[in-house]
């Protein structure tokens, strides 16, 4: 008898029709003789409209993010209990669980926490009971007995945090696609469905925008080197598999990914001096706001400026912050736009191959698309560009590196 977690996104469970669905593919794996941890997001667009009511009462200022964790979990209990409904219809037993009731135990990062352990003893409990334990994701307690959440995909992380404590034989990611694939194969004809991807390229896809996995659930896997499926819920067709070390002879690129929760934040005229970058990123590291690509100018005249990329949705957050920085500093003029899309190409099989850089510029170049900024590594290649031209871009660089799968 194997252990297998099994993670259902909000558009698997998006209505009654798809919570009947997913509740049958998980009782055709108990029914093999499997014991079953099933893990949920909010249906649909429920977390979005959350959000929207939050903003009904608050406005353009920013919500207490305690009380923002405490609205968005709802989502999920809605989930899981529809859910455990839907399981215990077709006639197996099943429990739902809330994140604190599963043993989720995690930092006091409000809207970003992260999992500190996760307590499986009520899972074990509910499994030696034969039952189909159906987990929120995406929630956890934290040392203060406050709810908390990690984060958009964090049922993602809650799946594979599961499956690392109980040493599970197999984790699964269903979604709305078949698997991974070079680019959204909803918007990209000729997009490739991928048998393998390595945790390192997975990773970065993740990190760069690909809708599929969410990065710090990627983190987890590698660390605790738990195999991941990415599959489909609707199709029960064989998914991708991540993996350490893919068996597949590397490709050159793994995939196009598109990225539009990006804003770029400019501050000119700091004053070149030692410690000013330190001190201006450790406020946001401070505020738990992540920083992607930096670039920073020649000196000239005693100064410098630094430009650099934050999520969209920490944006104002970020703005204020630098603002309140430059006037505590005597710098110059500080530029904010959140109008722009971050195309990134990834694949392990660049180390090797040289001017793969020069054919995603020359792609852009034939659709007159202007390159804002670039960032690279050794399995990567990301580029700003206006968010307008986004769809266009990742279409021309993945017709020039796939060009026989239109």
């Amino acid at each position: 008898m194997s252990l297998i977690v099994q993670k259902f996104g909000g558009s698997s469970v998006k209505d009654a029709e798809h919570v009947m669905n997913v509740a049958r593919v998980v009782t055709d794996t108990y029914k093999k003789g499997n014991s079953v941890v099933v893990v949920v997001s909010a249906q649909g667009d429920t977390t979005d409209d959350l959000i929207e009511k939050a903003a009904e009462i608050n406005g353009d200022s920013l919500a207490s993010k305690r009380e923002m964790d405490m609205l968005l979990a709802s989502g999920e209990q809605i989930s899981i209990s529809l859910l455990a409904m839907a399981i215990q219809k077709l006639g197996y037993p099943a429990v739902s669980l809330l994140g604190w009731q599963a043993g989720f135990k995690t930092t006091s990062s409000h809207t970003w926490a992260r999992i500190r352990k996760v307590d499986t003893s009520r899972i074990k409990q509910e499994l030696d009971q034969k039952k189909i334990v159906v987990v929120a994701g995406f929630q956890g307690l934290s040392r203060y007995d406050d709810i908390t959440t990690l984060g958009r995909g964090g049922s993602d992380t809650s799946a594979v945090a599961i499956a690392a404590a109980m040493h599970a034989d197999l984790c699964q990611i269903y979604t709305d696609v078949e698997g991974v694939y070079t680019a959204d194969p909803r918007k990209i004809k000729g997009a490739i469905k991928l048998n393998e991807i390595s945790y390192d390229e997975m990773l970065e896809l993740a990190t760069l925008g690909a809708q599929v996995l969410n990065n710090r659930s990627v983190e987890m896997a590698k660390k605790y080197n738990i195999e991941l499926e990415v599959l489909s819920s609707l199709t029960q067709k064989p998914g991708t598999i991540v993996k350490e070390r893919p068996k597949m002879e590397k490709m050159l690129i793994s995939g196009v990914a598109k990225d539009t929760n990006v804003a770029r934040i400019s501050v000119t005229c700091i004053p070149d001096k030692p410690g000013l970058a330190f001190k201006m990123f450790s406020k946001l590291s401070a505020r738990d706001i992540n920083v992607d690509i930096i670039l920073q100018s020649i000196g000239r005249d005693g100064t410098k400026d630094i430009t650099f990329t934050v999520p969209k949705d920490k944006g104002a957050e970020a703005l204020q912050i630098i603002e309140k920085f430059a006037n505590d500093n005597g710098t110059g003029a500080v530029h904010y736009d959140d109008k722009i899309a971050k195309i990134s190409i990834v694949g392990a099989g660049m180390e090797t191959h040289a001017g793969v850089a020069s054919t995603m510029f020359e792609a852009l170049y034939n659709r007159q698309i202007n390159i804002q900024m670039i960032s690279t590594s050794e399995i990567k290649v990301s580029v700003l560009i206006d968010k307008r031209d986004a769809d266009l871009a990742v279409e021309a660089i993945h017709d020039k590196f796939f060009p026989d799968n239109d």
